[in-house]
């Protein structure tokens, strides 16, 4: 079993993203990682291969069909930990688009019809997907029947060719001046009759099962990740190949950072003489380490103080985001007689320079009501 990021995933969009889409995007993240502009690092490299790979499918209308079917296995020998040998590419596009165009290769029977692909949706914390980590779930799926080697036929049975559609899973019929097409009724489709089903799986192939599946979630996920498990979704009937299993994964809302890409924020509130003499504010890192973030002397409420590196790991590349802190200078609203007396011996020697957006303020006010 393999766990891959698929090739929408790679290009950072929807599967129903135009043919303009996808281009852009590729444009965009290919002169991103492109090795000549990142000193020929490796990963970087890695990355820029594996969004060409992408590319290369996804413009392509019948790869990018194939791929939406078959998934990667559409572009490997035996279709995916040998499940099922496709043939080359021809076969692929027969297979997606064979019934549009007026029958099967070769005048063989119908092709196996491939399990459906399956969805799983997994939560994990903003810690986990900073991290990654490896984990199982439990699914119920149908899967090949073991008494029977998912053929359907009883043990020491076979099926034989249907005589009905001669074995090729289909009938032809006049109407008028058209000839329609439609699955052979006899055999529904398979172009093969058992006549001896298996007793466990009564001729379909499969049976349900629980299965558990080892998964490893890569550091820096975010909403919406899509993580495919080739060969994984449901079996195919008599012994056809299976699907793939589809993870969604869903990001935990956390207490005190929110995320966008690969940068993280927090609101951080500081006193008002921290925010006038500046400061060190330290902020605990989801990297587990402690970030110091030094506060200017005579910062304002809302400004923003950038942590370059402390940021989400960016998926399947290198390097992270940054740490974006927001500074909210919070009022005293309980003061001690001390700090009072304090406060207002600092009022009495207040000239406005202190404050100049609230001495200009004050000062343009004045200038409008003189001049009427």
């Amino acid at each position: 079993m393999t766990t891959t990021v698929d090739y929408y995933e790679l290009l950072e969009c929807e599967r129903t993203a135009d043919a303009g889409t996808i281009k852009s995007s590729y444009r965009k993240l290919a002169m991103k990682y492109h090795p000549d502009k990142n000193g020929g690092c490796k990963d970087h490299e890695a990355r820029f291969k594996a969004v060409s790979e992408a590319y290369e499918v996804l413009k392509d209308p019948q790869k990018r069909a194939a791929y939406d079917r078959f998934g990667h296995a559409a572009f490997q020998n035996g279709g995916g930990g040998g499940a099922q040998d496709f043939g080359g590419f021809s076969d692929i596009f027969e297979s997606v688009f064979g019934e549009f165009m007026g029958g099967q290769r070769g005048g063989g029977r119908q092709a196996a019809r491939r399990g459906a692909d399956l969805r799983y949706d997994m939560e994990v914390t903003l810690e986990e997907a900073y991290h990654g980590k490896a984990t199982e779930i439990t699914v119920d799926v149908s899967a090949q029947c073991d008494t029977c080697d998912g053929t359907g036929a009883k043990p020491g049975t076979s099926a034989h060719r249907c005589n009905t559609c001669g074995g090729h899973g289909k009938v032809r019929a006049q109407q008028g001046f058209f000839v329609v097409e439609r699955a052979c009724p006899v055999c529904q489709g398979a172009g093969e009759v058992i006549d001896d089903p298996c007793r466990d799986c009564r001729g379909d192939g499969r049976v349900e099962r629980t299965k558990t599946l080892s998964v490893n979630i890569p550091a820096g996920v975010d909403e919406g990740t899509r993580i495919r498990l080739t060969g994984e979704g449901e079996a195919g009937p008599r012994g056809a190949p299976p699907g793939d299993l589809y993870i969604f994964l869903h990001v935990k809302r956390h207490a005190i950072f929110e995320r966008e890409g690969t940068t993280l924020f927090a609101r951080a509130p500081v006193s008002f003489t921290t925010a006038a003499l500046g400061g060190v504010l330290s902020i605990p890192g989801l990297d587990g380490k402690t970030h110091d973030i030094r506060i200017p002397v005579g910062i304002q409420s809302g400004k923003q103080i950038r942590q370059r590196g402390a940021g989400m790991p960016v998926l399947q590349g290198r390097g992270a985001g940054d740490l974006v802190i927001q500074i909210e200078v919070e009022t005293p609203t309980k003061l001690s007689t001390r700090q009072r007396e304090l406060l207002e011996m600092f009022r009495e020697t207040e000239t406005g320079d202190e404050c100049p957006a609230a001495h200009g303020f004050f000062a343009k006010l004045k200038g409008v009501f003189a001049a009427e």
